[in-house]
């Protein structure tokens, strides 16, 4: 394995820094308030991100998650891993700049890979042109989201229409988008991982209600984490995206590469969070000298190094294996990253906030907020424990005494 970038990635990536530092640092906070005050019905993106995405695309940095060629520049995912890394020091508005932000990555990925021509000129175009928004409508109150053999919402085909009927919430990037990939049950009687469907639903659609964006940490401005009820809503046939009981099988290609995308977004916010102490530490002065000469600090920055260094080194190896062997060859790799590097992040950010004292708690700082959006990772995409389950079980089976093979 090497890691070291070829020229065209190292070229992007300087590129990113240097777009980050003129247009997305000195007007961060500005670009959060907006997204919050100002994204809705037909509102995508406030102004001010939508000034600097025209500028990103203006550019040639947009995109960039793509890996196959016809849609974007075909980067392997662990060399697109080293620019998410980038994004991820803001990791709110910089994803969003180059139109890389989550669920909108997610969903163009399954739509390239198993959507229909029509699907893909209907929504695919206008999602990588960056005229509309998408969100992903998967969990659902009533059950736990960590087991989606649960899952109750369900669609009936009826004539030439799905008609869709559920209550879904969570369902993040619903405010101000256009587009809902929904799974359902569409054969009830099927095996527990052949029940489920994905089904494209425009968000005009009669019968989808926005119910409201759930309140996440006392936050729920942006494009939200929303509750859905779907109520008879009708959708033609051909909005079926994959094959009929495939859900399970596009949600794993969907769910491989945008771990990565969240694991390299962690090291990239804990990274800044690590700047952020260590500048403290040097400039702050307290009971006879720096922070940075106290022992505990200093176990705080040692420690914080080593284990930033630690994930980077194994979601790029994640990213690899999924480059060179596919992604059922990574699986192990993708579920130990998705929890060494989430649980990182929160560690790297509360030490850094520790650091900081009370200003690390305000908003004065993008600390408190990384902090809140991290911790949302531990839960999103599977929760640490059903991660460490699985991965147990793998190793495990890998150990489990074999049956004698008869003469």
């Amino acid at each position: 394995m090497d890691f070291t970038p070829s020229p065209e990635v190292a070229q992007l990536r300087e590129r990113v820094l240097d777009f980050m530092d003129a247009e997305i640092y000195p007007q961060e906070r500005e670009l959060m308030e907006a997204l919050d005050e100002e994204v809705g019905p037909g509102v995508p993106y406030p102004d001010n991100l939508t000034a600097v995405r025209e500028k990103a695309k203006a550019d040639g940095l947009w995109n960039l998650f793509m890996p196959d060629e016809r849609f974007g520049p075909g980067l392997k995912n662990w060399e697109y891993g080293l620019l998410c890394e980038e994004m991820g020091r803001s990791p709110m508005a910089a994803p969003m700049a180059f139109n890389c932000s989550a669920p909108d990555t997610g969903n163009m990925e399954i739509l390239a890979e198993h959507g229909t021509e029509e699907q893909r000129e209907r929504w695919l175009d206008p999602l990588l042109e960056g005229r509309i928004r998408s969100c992903f409508s998967m969990t659902e109150p009533e059950v736990s989201g960590s087991d989606p053999t649960l899952l109750q919402a369900k669609a009936t085909l009826d004539g030439d229409e799905w008609v869709v009927e559920g209550h879904k919430w969570f369902t993040s990037g619903a405010v101000g988008a256009d587009l809902a990939i929904a799974m359902v049950v569409t054969d009830p009687d099927a095996h527990p991982y052949a029940r489920a469907s994905m089904i494209c639903v425009p968000t005009d659609t009669p019968g989808f209600n926005l119910v409201r964006p759930i309140s996440v940490m006392g936050h729920d401005g942006g494009p939200g984490h929303c509750e859905i009820r779907y109520e008879e809503c009708r959708v033609p046939k051909e909005n079926l995206l994959g094959e009929r009981g495939a859900g399970f099988a596009v949600a794993q290609d969907r769910l491989g590469p945008g771990r990565i995308h969240h694991c390299m977004r962690a090291i990239g916010t804990a990274e800044r969070a690590h700047e952020m102490m260590c500048r403290r530490a040097n400039e702050r002065t307290a009971f006879g000298g720096p922070l940075g000469e106290k022992q505990f600090v200093q176990d705080f920055i040692a420690t914080s190094r080593m284990e930033i260094d630690q994930a980077r080194l194994m979601v790029l190896h994640a990213a690899w294996r999924m480059d060179t062997e596919g992604k059922r060859a990574a699986r192990q790799d993708i579920s130990m990253i998705k929890v060494i590097a989430a649980q990182m992040h929160q560690r790297v950010l509360d030490r850094a906030m520790q650091v900081h004292g009370a200003l690390g708690m305000s908003d004065d700082t993008p600390l408190a907020a990384a902090w809140r959006q991290g911790r949302w990772l531990r839960i999103a995409d599977g929760p640490d424990e059903v991660h460490k389950m699985v991965i147990a079980l793998r190793e495990l089976n890998r150990f489990k005494p074999r049956e004698p093979v008869e003469a």
